[in-house]
């Protein structure tokens, strides 16, 4: 069975075509469970976002700030498996028919296997992974399988990547390029700054024509807007966890994250 990239495709261009940005929303599986990750997910799709980033949890990040590491703190807690992550994709996919990627540390994917991963993300409907950690030079077997099962791979890029690599980078990576807003980890931040655009600049100078999707420190709609006016998509991750993390309960936490994706689908709409 073939994975959704073409579907991640048509949804970017779509956004395009109506002038915008594509809204792409990030949430851990199994937080605050299985079945409460599961239902958030439905409702930032629901609530607005075009896109959706499933977390696999892990216990070791190197991209993660303190709001989305206390969150896969309590999925781990909970026993959360590659199976769950899988299935979360699965019923994200089917309930709404929208793109529905993995965000994952490599590790992972090596100790299950490539080839398995990749054929059970296509057949759960996924459309692609994201693999901060991936080194690019390193990536032929796991590209190999993604293009064998219609899968989009995405690579990070940051403000301190030279020009060189990010055009090794868009030659062979698909979907989108996820361009980090600044150095450090992902976390809200009072301004997303300049080097955010003059990264999507130098990304789209390489030619190779993919878009180019930023993220870190996005978390409300002035924000959003601001990052629409000059990026193909808005990413926001820990501005939706931490919706969940301080709402009373679950059911709370699912209508904020709603409202939230709902309030950011505004602010792509209306570029700054």
């Amino acid at each position: 069975m073939s994975g959704n990239i073409q579907l991640l495709s048509d949804t970017l261009a779509a956004a395009k075509a109506e002038d915008r940005s594509a809204l792409i929303a990030y949430l851990p599986a199994g937080f605050p469970t299985v079945d409460g990750g599961i239902a958030a997910i439905k409702a930032v799709l629901e609530g607005g976002a075009d896109v959706v980033e499933v977390g696999l949890p892990h216990s070791d990040p190197v991209l993660d700030g303190p709001v989305i590491q206390t969150a896969d703190d309590i999925a781990l807690r909970g026993g959360v498996k590659i199976a769950d992550v899988l299935r979360t994709v699965r019923e994200a996919h089917a309930a709404t028919g929208k793109p529905i990627l993995v965000m994952t540390y490599w590790n992972p994917i090596d100790r299950y296997g490539v080839e398995r991963f990749t054929a059970e993300l296509a057949e759960a409907g996924g459309a692609g992974c994201i693999l901060p950690d991936l080194p690019v030079q390193e990536s032929a077997l796991w590209r190999e399988h993604a293009d064998k099962h219609g899968l989009a791979t995405v690579f990070v890029v940051a403000p301190s990547s030279k020009d060189e690599r990010l055009a090794q980078i868009t030659a062979v990576g698909s979907g989108f390029v996820y361009a980090a807003s600044l150095m450090g980890v992902t976390g809200t931040r009072a301004s997303v700054g300049a080097q955010a655009h003059d990264l999507v600049q130098r990304t789209r100078a390489t030619g190779a024509g993919l878009p180019v999707c930023v993220g870190l420190g996005v978390s409300n709609a002035e924000q959003a807007a601001e990052v629409a006016g000059f990026a193909d998509g808005v990413i926001v991750g820990s501005a939706f966890v931490k919706r969940m993390l301080d709402a009373p309960d679950d059911a709370a936490g699912v209508e904020a994250v709603r409202e939230l994706a709902g309030e950011l689908a505004k602010g792509v709409r209306r570029q700054t």
